[in-house]
């Protein structure tokens, strides 16, 4: 009777755990399976994948990496930066480096040096001209005597400081852009200091700064209202408004800011029409200044505000008014302890996009801005198209990605640490 018992308490013990190998066979098809639908979706949007590392990722990556590369003084002077790399820097330098200098300026063609010249003109001014004079003759330079022979050309060879420049410009990286975006500059001995002398990068980025956050509160202000109304009319009159709200979309950047320069001159529409009303009886400066900046951009950005809490504002039910009400909240209080809350992801979401957006405006200040309103996205224009400079092009553009990053890490952070932010 025992082993009766025991056999069937055997059996039923196998009956339990027999169903465990089919669901293990079926985990791991199942896993196969995820395994290969991941593996086409992959192959399916490659295609995409690469184009975007080889038309947007990589070039942006290259200017970035110019903010720090300095290859065109240790490429040109081969032979004389790694022997003054070695020099003391309080005598001046042996007589091979200067016959060395002399053997890098003959062999490398006349562009080349004209970059080295422009490069390290940047650490000392008047650089450049006196390379361009050392070149020019170099044809009565005695290898034998190059010492005496450069210091007879320009004295200026005969001054420590003078290689004390090339040797600062000969590294293959560089700070020098990096510091001079956030005017700093290295001395001698290594230290960081302010630059005192050139610096207006900082005031720049803090115009930036203002002239953005200024947009966004405006676009904000106008844009929460609209949408507003937007989500609260009847359909046939949302249609309409939203068709005017889109407007902006359907025409260009360039038409649009020319209009506003048209609209808010001293002639203009909006002077005549408050000379007309008697508001005035002189025609005042809306443009060229920071108003029509502001008026400007906040009319091209508004759509990027409006549509986001528009959007969270028509997912809000009705009945939420209607249960505040009904516990005897009077309708400011709803408005704020219930629909306000409720539509703050969405004003987020569009004061965000229409801060970073407003970050790297160009055209706008560029054209109805005065010389005090330009933004930092102007100054990169310049040392691209004007200066070449891509270096300090390139260290602007590492700045304003900083800034972008740095806020859109610092909205991440906040709302991560919202009560119930991950429920």
């Amino acid at each position: 009777m025992a082993q009766t018992l025991q056999n069937v308490a055997y059996g039923d013990d196998e009956e339990a755990q027999a169903p465990a190998a089919p669901d293990v066979a079926l985990k791991k098809r199942l896993h196969k399976s995820r395994r290969a639908g991941s593996a086409k979706a992959l192959i399916l949007v490659a295609p995409l994948l690469v184009f975007l590392l080889v038309t947007f990722l990589l070039p942006i990556g290259l200017l970035l990496l110019r903010a720090v590369d300095n290859r065109e003084v240790p490429s040109v002077l081969a032979t004389s930066a790694p022997l003054l790399a070695a020099w003391n820097r309080q005598a001046l330098p042996s007589d091979q480096t200067f016959g060395a200098l002399v053997d890098d300026l003959k062999a490398a063609p006349r562009d080349r040096i004209a970059e080295v010249g422009k490069r390290l003109n940047y650490l000392d001014a008047g650089f450049r001209t006196l390379l361009t004079k050392t070149v020019r003759d170099l044809g009565n330079v005695d290898p034998a005597n190059a010492k005496e022979s450069l210091i007879a050309i320009d004295e200026k060879w005969g001054e420590p400081q003078t290689w004390q420049t090339i040797v600062d410009g000969s590294p293959a990286l560089t700070s020098y852009y990096l510091l001079k975006a956030v005017d700093l500059k290295k001395g001698p001995d290594g230290s960081i200091t302010a630059a005192a002398d050139d610096a207006i990068y900082l005031d720049v980025i803090l115009r930036t700064l203002f002239i953005s956050f200024s947009v966004t509160v405006l676009c904000v202000l106008i844009g929460y209202p609209l949408a507003y109304m937007l989500a609260s009319t009847d359909d046939k009159t949302a249609r309409w408004l939203m068709m005017l709200v889109l407007l902006p979309f359907w025409t260009s950047l360039l038409v649009r800011t020319t209009a506003w320069l048209v609209l808010l001159q001293s002639n203009g529409v909006v002077n005549s029409i408050l000379k007309y009303v008697g508001v005035i009886a002189e025609p005042i400066e809306l443009v060229h200044n920071r108003i029509g900046v502001l008026v400007a951009m906040t009319h091209i950005l508004l759509p990027f505000v409006v549509l986001p809490v528009h959007a969270v504002m028509k997912g809000i039910p009705s009945t939420y008014w209607r249960a505040a009400s009904s516990l005897g909240a009077p309708p400011y209080k709803a408005f704020l302890r219930v629909y306000l809350p409720l539509t703050l992801p969405g004003v987020g979401a569009g004061a965000l996009l229409v801060f970073i957006l407003a970050l790297g405006y160009y055209i706008t200040p560029a054209l109805v801005g005065g010389p005090k309103d330009q933004m930092l996205s102007y100054f990169i224009a310049y040392f691209v198209n004007q200066s070449s400079n891509w270096g300090m092009a390139a260290a602007l553009a590492v700045v304003l990605l900083a800034l972008v990053v740095g806020f859109y890490s610092a909205l991440v952070i906040a709302y991560g640490r919202r009560p119930g932010a991950r429920a």
